[in-house]
């Protein structure tokens, strides 16, 4: 079947629909488009698709200029983490504001967070916002700030390991989230334990029952539990983006700020890459992609027959060629810079190795791909007859 052929872009911003364009003129803004796909728009009013790496940073010694690799491969940007100096450099890039620094912080089993509840949070963000942001509020290359960077919001509850209500309720009294975790909690079930107790399925004496299963790192499985955490995890995350935004935004009013997924206060989502198939909306942004992972090198699917490393280049070229295809993705960050210290090419994360030599078996495909993205978003794409 023959795609249709792509829309033309819209020439000008006032080309898009009306009420989407939000963003500062002079900076970087996003709108959607009158076929329906979202586009970030750059300071001289281009559509711009965003490419970026996180975590950009030079070597010492090395002979290699990170940006002038950046632009070899086809990428157009600095993602969360890069190291300052590259800013100079002319590349548009991302800023990151790391709130867990701000006030009280929680720091408990997978859990990296501000303590919200506390009455001087709102504060402490705007102090920290301040320090960061000004400096870099006048730059037009900066397409926006990150505003949950280096989070932890300890959600993977198929680890068995304690997540963020558990972890709440297990902290020690001087912590105000402490208190509004018990509150919010036993609220549902009469201010009694023994309620809670009934309702997540388990033996609880006090509240000294759960710190000591924190203690010993053994999570809370029931689906009780799983219920209570869900909704306390939801009201952290709102009033978390609610003063981080404002925050940002009192300093630096004239840039995008980004955020996770179901944050209603930021512009522009930024979430993980396995994210996008319930995220059709828009707009956002994939912040973590990398084909290296297990759904990449499984021998499940249609291309058994390939090498392993054939297997996750062809389904990492199929996934990104998806990504940049749907109409509510903006663009995307690939996850690491340089290989972690435990991984072993061609199965490491990195585009540069430690060596600081070129990860030639990531970058000559990423780099094809790149050289595609912005017509694919511009454009319907047919779907592949080998979908793994």
């Amino acid at each position: 079947m023959t795609a249709s052929p792509p829309m033309a872009l819209p020439s000008d911003v006032s080309e898009f629909r009306a009420g989407t364009v939000r963003g500062a003129a002079g900076g970087f803004r996003v709108a959607q488009a009158g076929d329906g796909r979202w586009w970030l728009i750059d300071p001289e009013d281009r559509p711009f698709f965003l490419r970026a790496v996180n975590g950009v940073e030079s070597a010492e010694g090395s002979p290699h200029n990170p940006v002038a690799r950046l632009r070899a491969w086809g990428f157009n940007a600095l993602g969360p983490g890069a190291e300052p100096a590259l800013r100079d450099e002319g590349l548009p890039f991302v800023g990151a504001v790391d709130f867990a620094a701000a006030g009280t912080a929680i720091r408990l089993g997978g859990a990296r967070l501000p303590d919200v509840f506390d009455p001087a949070w709102p504060e402490a963000a705007a102090a920290h916002a301040g320090e960061v942001c000004l400096p870099w509020c006048e730059r037009r290359e900066l397409v926006g700030w990150l505003v949950d960077a280096g989070l932890g919001w300890a959600q993977a509850a198929d680890a068995g390991r304690p997540t963020l209500l558990q972890l709440c309720l297990s902290l020690e009294p001087q912590f105000a989230a402490y208190h509004a975790a018990w509150e919010f909690t036993l609220a549902a079930y009469g201010g009694r334990i023994e309620g809670l107790a009934k309702a997540w399925g388990m033996p609880l004496a006090n509240k000294e029952a759960v710190r000591t299963l924190t203690r010993e790192e053994k999570g809370i499985a029931t689906r009780g539990y799983a219920r209570d955490d869900a909704r306390w995890t939801a009201e952290f995350a709102r009033r978390f983006y609610a003063v981080a935004a404002a925050a940002v935004r009192a300093h630096d009013p004239r840039h995008l700020v980004l955020g996770g997924r179901g944050a209603t206060n930021v512009d522009v989502s930024w979430i993980r890459a396995e994210e996008l198939a319930t995220a059709m909306a828009g707009p956002v942004i994939a912040g973590d992609f990398t084909w290296v992972g297990a759904k990449f090198l499984s021998h499940a699917g249609r291309d058994r027959g390939l090498t392993t490393v054939e297997r996750m280049l062809r389904r990492g070229r199929l996934a990104l060629q998806r990504l940049a295809a749907q109409p509510g993705v903006v663009g995307y960050a690939w996850a690491q810079w340089r290989d972690g210290a435990a991984e072993q090419p061609p199965f490491a994360g990195g585009l540069v190795h430690i060596s600081d030599a070129e990860a030639r078996e990531h970058t000559e495909l990423v780099a094809a791909c790149n050289e595609r993205m912005h017509a694919l978003h511009q454009g319907p794409v047919p779907a592949s007859p080998n979908t793994p």
